[in-house]
């Protein structure tokens, strides 16, 4: 049956306030940021914040027809939010709950300095899988939800309710997809038990999106801990090893996922899947392109990041809107890097997303230069026509 929608985008939003940084030579953000100093700002960006907004807005501006589906309160940021979102796409999934506080997040992104988010989760941590609308969910092509970590009844009771949530989509005929996000090592999110969650509820997942950091706090927390200790707290992103990548995605398909990404910032954009001998969700014809597949794209590099705020939710946005036109899986992992590139031309997390024609004719023209990563010394190969790496296990580059 023909859907009204091509995907529902659910779980955490809220409104995001993003004060403008001054350009300044300061790599260090205590440099910036010290007790008693009055620090001179530009003007500050408000706009609708988390994977409901960010992925869903930029999701509608290549070109998608979008269904909401989140909880705000009743509260002068709530009607903000709602009001902000109801332009862009469909709000029935929408949920106000009474004399309840909504969620805000203060997005510091200093020049040249990784980002800090100042949060609170508000009406999102009262989500539940009854704030559903299953009529509305079967009206839709795909079902995405993202942030489970920032949503206190979601991690609860081993995932219990995140389980239901992915698997009422299931039910509604709906693709499923699934985006994380890194909690607070020291909260109670952090110390929840993420290996349990992600068994329980993987196999209602189709398309797995954490970022390669987040996944290996999940699935191995000491391991993370240690690397933070003996990298002074750095991004681990530029300590990772490649080896590394294809264990944690290994064992995520083993836990049920049909097919994973690791989303790995300003290096890249990695994909595997498993074996599909009778994956409904894809073309026939387009079957065998997607079969257990290991692929590396470098991101594009941008000669000016303006922000890197909802960089990752818009490299999902960009990955599903190739997936729902049925595009080969190389032409998703670009889209996703595209998209991605694309947002962090704009100090928001949506205005810097062009239209589907012009990310296409973009992309085609091959003319954006790439991060430079050599995978040769893992036995990885470089495809210079699609400009990919394909690891020693890929099927079919």
């Amino acid at each position: 049956m023909p859907k009204k929608y091509d995907i529902m985008v659910a779980g955490h939003v809220c409104l995001d306030l993003i004060p403008r940084f001054t350009k300044t030579s300061s790599d260090k953000i205590e440099e910036i940021l010290t007790p008693g100093k009055l620090v001179n700002m530009e003007k500050c960006i408000i706009s609708t914040g988390g994977p409901v907004s960010n992925t869903g807005i930029a999701l509608q501006k290549l070109g998608n027809s979008v269904s909401f589906c989140a909880r705000v309160g009743d509260d002068p940021l709530g009607q903000l939010t709602s009001g902000q979102l109801e332009k862009t796409g469909n709000t029935a999934g929408m949920k106000k709950a009474e004399k309840s506080a909504s969620s805000y997040t203060i997005a510091l992104a200093p020049p040249n300095i990784d980002r800090i988010f100042l949060h609170s989760p508000g009406t999102n941590d009262s989500f539940t899988a009854d704030d559903l609308d299953p009529e509305l969910i079967s009206q839709c092509k795909h079902f995405h939800f993202g942030y489970p970590p920032l949503m206190e009844k979601m991690y609860a009771g081993k995932g219990e309710e995140l389980v239901r949530v992915m698997q009422i989509a299931r039910e509604c005929g709906a693709i499923t997809s699934l985006d994380m996000a890194l909690p607070d090592p020291e909260s109670v999110a952090g110390k929840a038990p993420w290996a349990d969650i992600l068994q329980n509820v993987l196999p209602y997942v189709d398309i797995f999106f954490p970022s390669v950091e987040e996944i290996l706090y999940m699935l191995d927390p000491d391991k993370f801990k240690q690397m933070k200790k003996q990298h002074q707290n750095a991004d681990l992103l530029d300590f990772i090893e490649f080896d590394l990548y294809t264990e944690l995605a290994g064992h995520l398909l083993e836990m049920g996922a049909h097919m994973t990404a690791l989303k790995a910032g300003h290096k890249g954009f990695y994909f595997r899947t498993a074996r599909h001998d009778n994956f409904d969700l894809l073309c026939s014809d387009l079957l065998e392109n997607w079969n257990e597949r290991e692929l590396f794209s470098p991101a594009f590099q941008a000669r000016e990041v303006a922000s890197a705020t909802g960089s990752g939710d818009s490299s999902i946005a960009g990955f599903l809107s190739a997936f729902i036109r049925n595009k080969s899986l190389e032409e998703c992992i670009k889209f996703a890097c595209l998209v991605g590139w694309e947002n962090v031309q704009a100090f928001d997390a949506i205005s810097g997303v062009k239209s589907w024609e012009d990310s296409e004719r973009l992309l085609q023209s091959n003319t954006l230069e790439m991060h430079p990563i050599d995978l040769g010394k893992y036995g990885w190969t470089w495809n210079p026509e699609k400009r990919l790496w394909s690891s020693p296990a890929d099927t079919n580059i």
